[in-house]
């Protein structure tokens, strides 16, 4: 029964494509893009910078329209919802990682965590965050602002939250790549940790070797197409 779970696609797209109008002439990002991500699995998108793979990351999570192509998560096709839906959908399912953090300045490291919770309405979301946040090694640093975290502190605390409602796929765009390269080791296994004990589905967009080897398979885009 396991075994035929984990073979589920949880995210698949066909025929992606996205274009964009630069004056005279039109721009081709992605082109005919058919992917199938399984339950379970740890998948890594590499190319050279400029090849699509954050546009391809931001589509896949419904942040982005596509010219046009499917995206179905989860088996749902994502762009036969409104942006409120697909929002909602994001929230029940997804977690994010981003290169930047994206931490809400205003906000302590547990009220970033929380902030998840508490706009899916979810019980205990102090606990919860608190939990996550000793997980990651930061328990002594529940109620520091990002201003006062370091990089690395930042993006444990970025993880957490991404963990916090325990979405079934991890959506993330350069995790290390503002981070020395001792730090990022650490960020690394953080998420392989935290993803064996969770179960989650990975999708990483990542320039980082030792990251796109720790991923199960890797998927290769050149010139907005996949390279097989």
């Amino acid at each position: 029964m396991l075994d035929n779970d984990i073979k589920q696609p949880i995210l698949w797209t066909k025929a992606l494509t996205k274009q964009v109008n630069t004056g005279d002439k039109q721009l081709t990002i992605l082109q005919d893009i058919d992917l199938q991500v399984n339950a379970g699995e740890a998948v890594a998108i590499i190319g050279a910078s400029g090849s699509g793979k954050s546009t391809l990351l931001g589509l896949l999570a419904g942040l982005d329209l596509p010219t046009s192509g499917k995206v179905h998560l989860d088996a749902i096709d994502i762009f036969t919802l409104d942006e409120d839906s697909r929002a909602a959908l994001r929230g029940k399912i997804l977690g994010f990682v981003f290169q930047s953090f994206q931490l809400l300045p205003a906000l302590t490291a547990i009220e970033n965590v929380m902030l998840p919770l508490e706009l899916s309405a979810a019980g205990n979301a102090e606990t919860t965050a608190r939990r996550l946040l000793e997980r990651v090694g930061l328990s002594m640093r529940l109620h520091h602002y990002p201003k006062q975290l370091s990089g690395g502190e930042q993006q444990r605390v970025a993880i957490a939250r991404a963990f916090a409602t325990d979405p079934k796929l991890l959506l993330a765009d350069e995790p290390t790549g503002n981070l020395d390269s001792a730090t990022g080791i650490q960020i690394i296994e953080l998420m392989f940790e935290l993803n064996r004990e969770h179960g989650t589905t990975l999708v990483l967009v990542t320039h980082d070797e030792v990251l796109s080897r720790r991923c199960s398979r890797q998927i290769r885009l050149a010139d907005g197409k996949l390279v097989q």
